[in-house]
Order: C-alpha cells, then structure tokens, then sequence
C-alpha cells in the first residue's frame, strides 16, 4: 500500500490503495461497531483490521477491508495473501480488534476496486465478522443494485452446483475411488471395506457439497 509505514498492517503488493486520512484508530470487541460507522458515515475508504489474537499470538489475521459509500467491496488478509470471502473466514475469530478506518477519494481506489477475486458480497462482512443481521440488512439496502445482483449472480451459481445431483455424486465418487487408491497404498483396505467406512469419507450432502464448490 503505497504510502503505508514499514509495519502497517495494509502494507501488500497484492492489494494496492493510498494511505488516506486516518479517522479512528483504536481497540474495539466488536468489527460490527467500525462496519456501521463506516456505513452511517457512507465512508470510501478503508479499515485494517488486527485481532487482538494477532497481536498477542502471531496468528495469520491482518486485514484490510475497503468501502464505497459505506459499503464493503474488498477484503484482504496481508499475512496469507487471501482475499474475499476466504479472506473474512480467517479474519473471523474471537475479538477485541485494532483497528484503523481510513477516508481515501473514490478515484483513489477505482484501480483497487476492480479486483474481482478480492470481492465480496456487500452484507458479508457484517454477516461474517459481526454476526449482525440488522447490520447485513441495513448494508444490502445501501449497496448500489449492480452490487447486490452480482452477490445473487454467485449465489444461484453456488445452488446450482449444489443441485446438481449428478455432479456432486461423480465429485463423490471420484474421492472415494482416489481414497481407496490411496488406501490400498497405505495397506489399509481393509479400513474402507463396506459402505459405512465409504460413507464417512463422503460427508453429508451439506458438507460434500459445499467443499466440492469451494
């Protein structure tokens, strides 16, 4: 981040955006309490985030989440390099948090913005960082419709493949077939004869699925 001291949190080659005016910088139990300020303020801009676990641990959680009018378009973990939704689960643990909220023109981030794997849906920080679903309506109803269609645009993909019986069951299949390869590798066959060892290895149709689309 161009502009970012040698320790900023923010500092990446992957997500690139400028300093900014820095507008708060404190400790917080809550990242849903920097989401809806950022929200009632219609902020562009954005805010790092460092868990407390972070700091006391050397976890792998240091986050940058970036608005447009108060609503979240990227998000970005500076230790692992992930960004968007994988993004947010790693940055999903127990607070407090420190955090940094940052104003930067819209031009400014125009470039950033256009990071597509970077993406996420407007209501999933607040779904996934602060468990608030009044939080997530009041962002959905902020997000420009462009926004909110390209969220439901992934959804469906992500129902679809999920009833898509038939892709999920050769998906399965072809697991249990590289399992039993790997098992008969390792001697233990006999650990995966019979269809309660090969159903354990498939999952729940829940669990299957979802790992499959991911």
């Amino acid at each position: 981040m161009s502009g970012e001291s040698e320790d900023s949190p923010a500092d990446s080659a992957t997500l690139t955006v400028p300093r900014g005016t820095l507008l708060r910088s404190r400790v917080v139990s809550d990242v849903g309490t920097t989401l809806s300020r950022a929200l009632d303020r219609g902020l562009t801009g954005y805010a790092t985030l460092v868990p407390q676990e972070t700091l006391l641990l050397s976890g792998e959680a240091r986050g940058v989440i970036t608005f447009a009018d108060g609503v979240p378009v990227l998000a970005y973990n500076t230790v692992t390099d992930s960004g968007g939704p994988d993004a947010l689960a790693e940055l999903a643990v127990p607070g407090p948090y420190r955090v940094e909220l940052y104003a930067v023109d819209a031009d400014e981030l125009a470039a950033a913005h256009e990071e597509d794997a970077l993406r996420v849906a407007p209501d999933a920080a607040a779904t996934e960082l602060a468990d608030d679903a009044d939080l997530a309506g009041r962002t959905r109803e902020a997000a420009p419709d462009e926004r909110l269609r390209d969220a439901d645009d992934e959804d469906d993909a992500v129902a679809a493949f999920l009833a898509d019986d038939d892709r999920i069951d050769a998906i399965r299949e072809q697991a249990r077939s590289e399992a039993r390869d790997r098992a008969a590798e390792w001697g233990l066959d006999d650990a995966l004869d019979g269809s309660n060892g090969v159903g354990e290895l498939g999952g729940s149709s829940g669990t299957g699925g979802s790992n499959a689309g991911g």
